[in-house]
């Protein structure tokens, strides 16, 4: 029972975070009071305390870097709070929707769920299988264990499945009544094999003519009015951007290459062992504490570089210093059985020497002393002006992470959307590139947005559909001739091209014509050697239908059973996934996170 530990602690550390943040918010913690400022969000009156959010935040970030062996940098935060927000929103959404519909769960269901349904990661824990398989027996038997009982297993298992059952009687209860019949399952096949084949002439209008094209005010309006919910913008920002270069110079290299190669003569001589090594020298956070071990596998496992070094290496040899984009390795050949290898392999990455390290790292100390986190916005002028540094000013999107030169600038984004005020600086950025720092220039909020902030993108958009609508006329006239002749000779009379394509289904993105537009949609309606026009968003399109081929019904048949199976599980998912998003639409959200994450800045500053 002791070999199952390990697994029953992984569930009680993922199901039971909630019961962490009652003790958490209930003050038994010596946290501080809370507050109706620390109320980050109202979900149809129900509010959500800031301790929760943040609370939830960390136990996810936590489990983020317990995955990638590193620190978040503040673009990561930001989606895991954004992340821990949405799941908490959701669950007072659903707990809402439980007491609206009567939903409850009874002592007995829930002992009958831990007994012959465990949560999914119990099915993978070695202890309950046998023969590779998940043995109800052994689960049975570990539940009704001293070690269990000593564990608190039982009592955990409960709030999971007080939290679980709901959520699944209320998904059984919108999927109940999903259903398809046999002619929308012949449809729905005939969309993927039927195909066609076409000839088009494409009339799109010239930039000159989208601009000559006029569209008032009142027109952009109405446009604006009926598809407002279509104008949700992320938030935009621009920032003054600073970098310190931490990036090594050859000499870095040449010396971390003359080190990789002391290290192995230790090793070849007998001095000290790999796995010794390894554990004391390698970056490697993952094989590293283990002696370098990789693991047992066929070729495909590695990057090009370090798998052409590996296979060419005896069993028991020891490999020169191989460069990838990871940083430089020795690599161990442990065992070798055909293209089976069996590899450690210890990693250093190149960094400045101690020297060079100082003198940058003091070069960041100054800048973060004199700016960093200044509310003026002349402070960081003068630093930078002072310290001879670059600056460059950096267009910045909401949810998406600031680049310079091409290159990922971590934490710049999730910073200018927290809440700082336009002329502040931020604290000293850094990754293994850099020291960064940034200044606030100019902030838009995201959201729903005004209609002046759209109106130039609405008029661009109306008036290339009034470009092609003024097409209309010559594509009719093509039509004319092509019909009169064919719509190779009316289009070298037009001097337009004619463009071949297919075969495509009804649900292929075609060159040329688009995507479930009306031209595909005629492509498979207009009988075979019939030329028409059609008008899509961006063209007028003469066209001739080439060829068709159709699906049959023996085959349709013949797979009947696997599709409906199918498509059901697809219409249940989607059933539930609109259900929750309209439950979202249209409840009452009062999001304060803007404000709690300003007011918390304020007050690490003063």
């Amino acid at each position: 029972m002791r070999g199952v530990a390990k697994w029953i602690w992984i569930f009680v550390f993922f199901a039971f975070v909630g019961g962490f943040l009652l003790v958490d918010m209930s003050g038994l913690v010596g946290q501080a009071p809370v507050t109706a400022s620390t109320i980050v969000a109202k979900v149809n009156g129900a509010e959500i305390p800031y301790l929760r959010w943040e609370n939830l935040t960390r136990t996810m970030s936590q489990q983020q870097e317990q995955q990638t062996g590193r620190s978040l940098n503040l673009d990561e935060r930001r989606q895991i709070e954004d992340q821990a927000f949405n799941q908490l929103v959701s669950d007072v959404l659903l707990q809402q929707e439980y007491e609206k519909r009567g939903i409850r769960v009874t002592d007995q269901e829930i002992i009958d769920a831990a007994k012959y349904a465990p949560p999914p990661q119990f099915y993978q824990t070695e202890a309950f299988q046998t023969d590779g398989r998940f043995d109800p027996e052994k689960y049975q038997r570990f539940l009704g264990s001293a070690t269990a009982r000593q564990q608190g297993l039982l009592a955990q298992l409960e709030d999971y499945y007080r939290t679980e059952l709901p959520r699944t009687k209320l998904f059984s209860q919108l999927a109940a009544d999903a259903w398809v019949s046999d002619e929308r399952l012949f449809q729905m096949y005939r969309d993927e094999r039927d195909t066609a084949s076409v000839s088009f002439v494409a009339l799109r209008p010239t930039p000159v003519e989208i601009e000559a094209a006029q569209v008032t005010d009142a027109e952009a309006r109405a446009h604006y009015d009926k598809y407002k919910d279509r104008f949700e913008r992320p938030g935009k920002a621009v920032v003054s951007f600073v970098s310190i270069s931490r990036v090594p110079t050859a000499a870095d290299t040449a010396a971390l290459v003359a080190r990789m190669k002391g290290l192995r003569d230790e090793i070849v001589s007998g001095k000290t062992s790999f796995a010794d090594m390894a554990k004391r020298e390698s970056t490697d956070t993952v094989s590293g504490p283990s002696g370098g071990d990789l693991g047992r596998g066929a070729k495909g496992r590695f990057v090009p570089e370090f798998e052409t070094a590996a296979f060419l290496l005896r069993a028991g040899e020891v490999s020169p210093p191989v460069k990838t984009q990871f940083g430089w390795h020795l690599i161990k050949v442990t065992e070798r059985k055909g293209d089976t290898l069996a590899l450690s392999h210890i990693l250093l990455k190149v960094t400045q020497s101690d020297s060079a390290a100082t003198r940058t790292d003091r070069l960041a100390d100054r800048l973060a002393a004199a700016t960093a986190g200044a509310s003026e916005s002349e402070r960081f002028d003068a630093a930078t002006t002072e310290l001879g540094l670059l600056v460059t000013q950096l267009p910045v999107q909401e949810g998406q992470p600031a680049r310079f030169l091409a290159r990922e600038v971590p934490g710049v984004s999730g910073w200018a959307f927290s809440g700082p005020r336009v002329g502040e600086s931020s604290d000293l950025f850094d990754d293994e590139n850099a020291y960064y720092l940034v200044r606030l220039d100019s902030l838009t909020p995201g959201g729903p947005q005004p209609f002046e902030a759209v109106k130039g993108e609405i008029v661009n958009l109306l008036k290339e559909r009034k470009a092609v609508d003024a097409l209309a006329q010559r594509g009719a006239a093509l039509l004319s001739d092509a019909r009169a002749s064919s719509l190779q000779d009316a289009a070298k009379g037009a001097g337009q091209r004619v463009e071949a394509s297919g075969p495509f289904s009804r649900r292929s993105f075609v060159a040329g014509l688009g995507y479930y537009d009306e031209a595909i949609g005629a492509a498979f309606t207009t009988p075979i050697g019939t030329v028409v026009s059609v008008q899509t968003d961006d063209a007028v399109i003469v066209m001739r239908v080439d060829s068709r081929t159709e699906a049959t019904r023996e085959e349709f048949e013949a797979q009947k059973g696997a599709q409906r199976e199918r498509t059901l599980q697809a219409l249940r998912e989607q059933k539930v996934r609109i259900f929750l998003e309209n439950l979202r639409r249209e409840a009452t959200i009062v999001d304060r996170r803007r404000d709690v994450n300003a007011a918390l800045r304020r007050q690490s500053v003063q």
